[in-house]
């Protein structure tokens, strides 16, 4: 039992959340408590496994550890393969992390709980197994697993123009997962394999023809099909459009979710596939990746310092942090292949900032989404000009709400410094003009930043709240106080986490 637990701990972390929807399911609909309970424990048991998963993971060994390859697709060559390295565990400690802690939140939800409750476990399994699959078609497969439950947690649970919202979301990614799907399939037809092991030693290389088209060329086309579907996800300019609309009208723990976890999809599927798979491509094309980086930041800020709604000005912050991780993924693929070695010694540091910026705003901005979602219960509106002056009537919330935004904003001794600092360094050298141009979003996110606190929390009292209870409950503070122990933790000894991922990130830049 104990060798059958060690050698499937990764299946039992992926199915885990899809054990409990089943149980959940189950439960008679009355039984609101009980459901809300049972989903909670089946969302904690990933987190343990996950926890010990770390434990026994070896940041100095080579290679994918704890892999798990069974036969799966006999037809077509593809496995049910599973295996995690230092770029994949810090997200699925991430992921199994935020999912209880918005779930816990979500026990304010009062509408169609069991089906809430099961449509969050199975988005947990599909964004963890993005994470953990190592072939082709199983990574494919819960990419799309994904999407379903959150249209649904988005068009059931949503605000007003939810319907819109939701379908906007499902439109925008299913139309880069055409792309996604034609190019896997090429890549798999034509090694004969599925496997990601494989197919980032055999498809760089490969040469001749493909279906009548020089390989160089097809190999363009999939380049840019897998670029456009995990450009869509991140998202970046000028793909971004659906994601205000989505957070703006999802449920607080959907939004918690989408924020901190479905935005690295894309970021991740960089890394993980196009890195590897296209070297000499991505390094062609570095320079538009990292411009598009740049618009991101600066236009996700601009916007974001435009916003009256303040969910809607959380989410485009989401754009403007996601741009920093871009920026450093293009300068990793700008030195492929350079023989500088102080070069790639920046690039590297870039990389690692990248994956850090994924996990710290993973954090920052669940923690965000859960504090406008905590404002909004009470007052039944998010617009900053309805607020103002109430930090005397939820001190212990407006605290907690300076410290998040200090987070996001990159404040020195928070998680958020430490990484955007070493996207910054990183990409500096490579990309001088724009690492410089950047930081016009930079000073724009303080000014976004300082707009939230400002109108929410100072100047004159809103009259229309006095006596109206609006301090954060008990319920809501431990959801939001592991994020916040981490801002710190990350803030002021990040080597835990980078010690992990700037071992694989190292053997991928060589």
């Amino acid at each position: 039992m104990d060798a059958l637990f060690q050698n499937n701990l990764l299946s039992l972390i992926l199915f885990a959340p899809t054990v409990g929807a089943l149980v959940v399911l189950l439960l008679p609909r009355d039984q609101v408590a009980l459901i809300r309970w049972t989903a909670l424990v089946a969302s904690l048991a990933p987190l343990g496994l996950t926890i010990y998963l770390w434990t026994r993971f070896d940041a100095g060994a080579a290679g994918f550890q704890l892999q798990e390859n069974y036969l799966w697709f006999a037809a077509i060559n593809s496995n049910y393969h599973l295996g995690v390295d230092g770029i994949s565990l810090p997200l699925v400690l991430l992921t199994t992390l935020l999912t209880p802690l918005a779930l816990l939140f979500s026990f304010g939800v009062g509408e169609r709980v069991k089906a809430f409750m099961v449509l969050f476990l199975l988005l947990e399994t599909g964004m963890l197994g993005v994470f953990l699959a190592l072939d082709l078609i199983l990574f494919f497969l819960f990419w799309e697993v994904g999407l379903i439950p959150m249209y649904f947690l988005i068009n059931i649970w949503g605000s007003a123009n939810r319907q819109y919202a939701s379908f906007k979301f499902f439109i925008y990614t299913m139309a880069g997962s055409v792309g996604l799907l034609l190019a896997v399939q090429t890549i798999g037809l034509t090694l004969g394999t599925f496997d990601m092991l494989a197919a980032f030693e055999r498809w760089p290389a490969f040469s001749g023809t493909i279906y009548g088209i020089p390989a160089a060329t097809v190999r363009t086309v999939a380049f840019w099909a897998f670029t456009i579907a995990f450009a869509i996800k991140v998202p970046i300019w000028p793909f971004h459009t659906w994601l205000p609309d989505a957070h703006t009208e999802a449920p607080t723990g959907g939004s918690m979710l989408l924020a901190g976890v479905l935005l690295k999809l894309g970021a991740y599927g960089f890394l993980r596939l196009v890195l590897p798979l296209y070297p000499a491509e991505a390094k062609l094309y570095a320079g538009v990746l990292a411009l598009l980086g740049l618009l991101a930041i600066i236009m996700g800020a601009l916007a974001s310092f435009g916003q009256s709604d303040f969910k809607r000005l959380v989410a485009y912050s989401s754009i403007n942090h996601m741009g920093f991780v871009v920026l450093g993924i293009a300068a990793a693929a700008a030195v492929t292949g350079s023989a500088a070695p102080e070069i790639r010694a920046t690039a590297i540091m870039a990389a690692n900032g990248a994956v850090l910026q994924m996990f710290s705003h993973g954090l920052s901005a669940a923690g965000m989404f859960l504090l406008v979602g905590v404002i909004y219960e009470r007052t039944h509106t998010r617009n900053l000009n309805d607020f103002g002056g109430l930090f005397p009537l939820a001190p212990v919330y407006g605290g907690l709400l300076i410290f998040t935004s200090m987070a996001s904003l990159g404040l020195p001794g928070l998680a958020g410094f430490v990484s955007e600092f070493m996207v910054v360094r990183g990409v500096w050298p490579i990309f001088t003009t724009l690492t410089a141009l950047a930081m016009i979003g930079l000073l724009m996110t303080g000014a976004y930043v300082l707009k939230g606190i400002g109108r929410t929390l100072y100047g004159p009292l809103n009259a229309r709240w006095q006596g109206h209870r609006l301090e954060i409950t008990a319920r809501e503070v431990v959801a939001l106080a592991p994020l916040a122990a981490l801002l710190v933790i990350n803030g002021v000894w990040p080597a835990w986490l980078v010690t992990v991922i700037n071992e694989t990130v190292t053997r991928l830049m060589a």
